[in-house]
């Protein structure tokens, strides 16, 4: 007789909702294919060892399976780190602040923040391209590495002229870090999604390679169209309005230093 009780029900809930969030965040970087090759990997090596428990193929099962979990953390490093961050993202852990006491400075925040609101539209009327990386938790000391170290304050007029047309920094990301400029022309990761839309340009794809790898915020401002928007937690926001981008920003940096409450406005996504 089989004995199944409450804790085995649970187990597998468990399995299965892993399993459901990691194929979600493999569909979204466009690595489905390769996570059904391993699942149908483990279900044959579970078969060959533990029901037909075939000795000599299970013992090659298993020399492979030793080997292949290196293999993976190599394939899949840019997945795990992603899946890392929504495991440990502010909203996931929202329950936390029930415990912990967060002191708010929405004034500081909302000056910051509409220095940059108000850099975006005015290079938007004027269809001059940008990439603002507003660091959050993760560290990106290496992408501001690739740029030209600055540490200035946040100012409208700085972030203009760092992307005034045909200008030494104009193609490269500004980054922005506690409440400061940190520095300006950086290099970001294209994402490889087979995903993105054919309407996206460079900036986009590396806005939203950015957003794939760590949990800053990436605001795009389009040369083409002059549309203003926001890379976050691997998705690209449509068109934002003045008021829309400062409510989502206020949203997500309402919070002393850089944890977010990080709340979702789904009408934007």
């Amino acid at each position: 007789m089989i004995d199944f009780g409450i804790k085995d029900a649970i187990d597998i809930l468990l399995v299965g909702g892993l399993l459901f969030l990691i194929y979600n965040l493999m569909k979204r970087t466009g690595s489905v294919s390769a996570f059904i090759g391993v699942l149908v990997f483990i279900l044959a090596w579970l078969l060959v060892t533990h029901v037909f428990e075939m000795r000599l193929m299970g013992s090659i099962f298993d020399k492979l399976v030793s080997v292949g979990v290196i293999a993976l953390i190599v394939l899949f490093q840019a997945e795990i780190r992603r899946f890392l961050f929504t495991i440990g993202s502010q909203q996931n852990l929202s329950f936390l602040k029930f415990f912990v006491h967060v002191k708010k400075e929405n004034d500081e925040t909302q000056d910051w923040i509409d220095e940059i609101v108000t850099a975006c539209y005015n290079m938007s009327r004027q269809y001059v391209g940008a990439l603002i990386v507003i660091q959050k938790r993760s560290s990106i000391d290496d992408i501001i590495a690739t740029g030209l170290q600055i540490d200035a304050i946040i100012s409208d007029r700085l972030i203009e002229n760092i992307f005034v047309k045909n200008s030494p920094l104009h193609d490269g990301a500004m980054v922005i870090s506690n409440n400061r400029v940190k520095a300006a022309g950086c290099s970001l990761p294209i994402s490889n999604s087979v995903n993105i839309p054919k309407s996206y340009g460079f900036r986009h794809r590396a806005a939203l390679g950015m957003s794939q790898e760590s949990d800053a915020i990436t605001l795009i401002c389009s040369e083409e169209t002059g549309n203003v928007m926001i890379a976050k937690n691997g998705k690209v926001s449509h068109p934002m309005t003045r008021e829309q981008l400062s409510k989502r920003l206020n949203s997500i940096f309402e919070i002393e230093g850089l944890d977010s409450a990080d709340t979702e406005e789904k009408s934007e996504e």
